[in-house]
């Protein structure tokens, strides 16, 4: 049966809702794509009946290693990133399920590891590989893109103000010294950033480098495009996002069943859209959860069905 977590590891945000959004049938066949710590898989098990079953996802070492400690028959880890969703379902005899969650962006634990370099509160390599085994890293990023690739990252996906003075700032500081750790990065960002606004622009700049890292959007439309194909008729879409960014990909997804303009009709005008949204607004956490997971705060939630009428 499902273990417990190891402790600290990662506490899942708006679990319940997460849970109720999934609308969990005891014999179904379900897909956590970002396993974690976890927190979300083991809770599903918990109301899985015996011929239940839950599929896996997470390309992070330390997630696997988390996962060996479910002992569980019904519990399938797949060592991949989401991107792969249909593929290696496949590989495992699975062509539809009814239901799949997502919990974007990263977990407590990998923050909280100097050596991966996620966070701002403490030095380390400028790493961010969220597969410590991908070539490409933070430190590349900064380092090798000329000053107009760090202006649209900076800008795009930071939604840094001054993304154009501070791209020029990295490209100089560089000249004279590879920029290798955190605290180099944030040496160059103190000149620039808003005074009194510091840790919320060192943020800001460390999800930029992040998200190109890893990716982060591209992934994420890749996996969105093979949600209605997989998802079993009645099955439940459950996505948590933590930025602007990720959320209106989603929202967009879910309305329009593409990530811009509106949704495409057929010769009777009816709307060509995969998915419906259950819910009319996100969710977002509760009072009481902020108060004990702070990191709740940007969180979005967003749950969507197969369109019946396509």
């Amino acid at each position: 049966m499902p273990s417990q977590p190891t402790p600290d590891y990662h506490q899942p945000v708006m679990l319940s809702q997460c849970l109720e959004g999934l609308h969990l049938r005891p014999e179904g066949t379900y897909v956590d794509v970002t396993f974690g710590g976890g927190g979300h898989s083991r809770a599903i098990l918990q109301q899985l009946g015996p011929t239940g079953r839950l599929y896996s996802f997470d390309q992070d070492p330390d997630a696997k290693a988390e996962a060996r400690h479910i002992n569980d028959k019904r519990f399938t880890f797949i060592d991949a990133n989401f991107r792969y969703l249909k593929k290696f379902l496949r590989v495992h005899g699975v062509r539809q399920v009814d239901g799949i969650l997502a919990d974007l962006g990263i977990s407590s634990h990998q923050i909280d590891v100097p050596e991966r370099g996620f966070s701002t509160r403490f030095d380390g390599p400028l790493d961010m590989r969220m597969n410590p085994q991908a070539e490409f890293s933070a430190k590349e990023v900064i380092n090798d893109y000329d000053e107009a690739q760090l202006h649209k990252i900076f800008g795009l996906y930071g939604e840094i103000k001054n993304a154009r003075t501070l791209a020029n700032a990295v490209f100089a500081a560089r000249q004279n010294q590879t920029i290798e750790t955190v605290q180099d990065l944030k040496s160059v960002l103190q000149k620039y950033a808003p005074r009194g606004k510091e840790f919320k622009y060192f943020a800001q700049v460390f999800q930029a480098i992040r998200i190109e890292v890893n990716e982060e959007m591209k992934v994420l439309e890749e996996f969105l495009e093979q949600v209605p194909e997989v998802l079993a008729p009645g099955g439940r879409l459950v996505v948590m996002s933590y930025h602007s960014l990720e959320d209106r990909l989603v929202k967009n997804f879910i309305r329009a069943g593409k990530f811009q303009g509106e949704a495409e009709k057929d010769l009777y005008g009816n709307e060509l859209k995969p998915l419906r949204s259950v819910t009319r607004k996100p969710i977002e956490a509760s009072e009481e959860e902020l108060a004990l997971n702070p990191r709740a705060r940007s969180a979005k939630l967003r749950i969507a069905e197969p369109n019946e009428l396509q």
